[in-house]
């Protein structure tokens, strides 16, 4: 029999008081045991989260009003192949802009669904893990939209610029773009850096929840 190949867990667990983006819209997370083996002779726990939490997906009514919700996230789209495209050249705060992410993509290009590789999981838990990470241009996204991927993944908080936040001329402009086209984005990927081939199996499980906007997701590699 041939080995079974090595999965790889993309998500970050959830746990109590775990890093949030830093606005009223995202609650801090909770986990607060109610039942213990010692009393109650059993366990259970509240949780407390919002739909951002942690490794999630972004489904298109995140931003677009009417649009797809989490439990319309097709079902098709969270197993199978994925392109991995490696962009841990983007030093803190910079824009990808096109050019340097059809070089990053080379010859062998993107598919429906697509991660992007920055390497900055690794800062997660540190100061500028929100403020500091990189991002795409607008013309990438459109790109990205143009050549047909419908899931991307990144190892950032947010594929927008920190700096683009409410209150900003460009307000979350690559979300509105890429969502408004009917993308699934999963933001805060962990552990891409240990993806070593071009092309993975992907699995992207988000929590169902009826009409939500997003939800936290459990991502597998191999």
């Amino acid at each position: 029999m041939g080995r079974r190949p090595a999965i790889v867990d993309l998500s970050f667990p959830i746990r109590e008081g775990m890093a949030v983006f830093p606005s009223h819209w995202h609650p801090r997370v909770e986990v607060v045991r109610l039942a213990r083996h010692s009393v109650e002779r059993r366990e259970s726990r509240r949780l407390v989260l919002g739909t951002h939490t942690g490794t999630h997906v972004d489904a298109p009514r995140h931003f677009v009003p009417g649009g797809p919700t989490i439990d319309a996230f097709p079902l098709e789209l969270m197993l199978g192949p994925a392109r991995v495209v490696d962009l841990s050249f983007a030093k803190p705060r910079a824009e990808v802009g096109l050019g340097r992410l059809r070089k990053a993509a080379g010859p062998s290009g993107v598919r429906p669904r697509t991660l992007l590789r920055f390497g900055w999981s690794r800062r997660y838990g540190r100061a500028d893990y929100f403020p500091g990470a990189p991002y795409l241009s607008l013309e990438a996204c459109g790109w990205l939209a143009d050549r047909g991927v419908r899931l991307l993944g990144l190892d950032t908080p947010s594929v927008d610029s920190h700096a683009h936040g409410r209150g900003s001329p460009c307000d979350a402009q690559n979300h509105r773009l890429l969502l408004g086209r009917g993308l699934f984005l999963v933001e805060a990927l962990n552990n891409l850096v240990r993806l070593r081939r071009e092309v993975v199996e992907l699995a992207v499980l988000p929590l169902n929840v009826r009409n939500a906007d997003g939800a936290p997701a459990r991502c597998l590699a191999w």
